[in-house]
């Protein structure tokens, strides 16, 4: 990369101090710009909480760009840093940059725990600091916990959704499920990138190479695979468990990515996770999913499990 592509590049992704420009206009750009899968989700919304999403995704981004793009090590560390001093300002009562300001009402309406976005920046450098191959179990479960577990946990605040405890095991279980739906979903894209997300356990288990392109072209795939989806539908289920805990009118942008999340996850079981073209869905599957999710959300469940 050319270091003036370099430069404008960690510009970007550096805490923008912020202008004139409004912060709710600015973070709502970034999820537009990013197609968000989350975006459906957030129109169902009042305008209050849907802006607050909006800053939740923009913040979620930025941080998640900066483990993925290509630049140096040192470089990721330094950025992440940064974003760490933004929120310390922002609960300090001074946020700098656009997105910061953006958090700021959020933050204090809604009770946003500082420590979730501080395990978000967490699992971004986990990402940060190298391709994850093959993790073992517990590491694999400290990973979604901070990448995903983290912004379900703050979304459920956003959503108005929070209960407490009950929230909690909904908030993580359903994190839990969608990330080992992606990582499932994804063994090819991960491993041409380097990366192989499956635990170390079930890949020895199965008798599988530790290395990305080894795993991803193996024979044994399927069934480990099938292994890891009976984990991550166990995890749908506690969430679905969860939900007679919660105003459901409130929680109905976390049950549309339960729809659409377990109807991909239904797609993999039903070709039995042979490798094959990235499992996508259409605008209409999505939507169907995701209103059946919300008003009968144990029908994506299949009989046999």
């Amino acid at each position: 990369m050319a270091d003036g592509a370099q430069t404008t590049l960690v510009e970007r992704l550096a805490p923008q101090p912020a202008g004139k420009e409004d912060p709710a206009a600015a973070v709502a750009a970034i999820t537009k710009a990013a197609g968000s899968s989350f975006g459906p989700g957030m129109r169902a919304l009042p305008k209050p909480r849907r802006e607050a999403m909006w800053a939740l995704y923009a913040f979620a981004r930025v941080v998640d760009d900066i483990a993925d793009e290509e630049m140096p090590l040192g470089e990721r560390r330094r950025l992440l840093g940064l974003w760490r001093d933004e929120i310390a300002a922002l609960y300090a009562g001074c946020p700098r940059s656009l997105i910061g300001r953006a958090l700021a009402r959020p933050v204090a309406e809604y009770g946003l725990p500082e420590r979730e976005f501080l395990l978000l920046i967490e699992g971004m450098e986990m990402d940060a600091e190298g391709p994850v191959v093959a993790p073992g179990m517990t590491r694999l479960r400290a990973y979604t916990r901070r990448v995903a577990g983290s912004v379900g946990m703050l979304s459920m605040r956003n959503f108005g959704a929070w209960r407490g405890a009950i929230s909690e095991r909904f908030a993580l279980a359903l994190a839990d499920a969608l990330q080992l739906t992606n990582i499932l979903r994804d063994v090819s894209e991960d491993a041409a990138l380097g990366r192989l997300y499956l635990p170390r356990e079930l890949l020895l288990r199965h008798g599988m190479p530790l290395d990305p392109m080894g795993a991803a072209s193996h024979p044994a795939l399927p069934a480990l695979s099938a292994e890891l989806g009976r984990l991550a539908r166990a995890e749908f289920d506690a969430a679905r468990a969860a939900i007679p805990g919660h105003d459901r009118l409130a929680l109905t942008p976390a049950l549309m990515m339960m729809g659409v999340y377990e109807r991909v996850l239904n797609g993999l079981v039903a070709r039995d996770f042979r490798p094959g073209p990235r499992l996508s869905l259409t605008k209409g599957q999505k939507l169907g999913a995701a209103l059946t999710a919300v008003f009968a959300p144990g029908a994506l469940r299949p009989k046999d499990g």
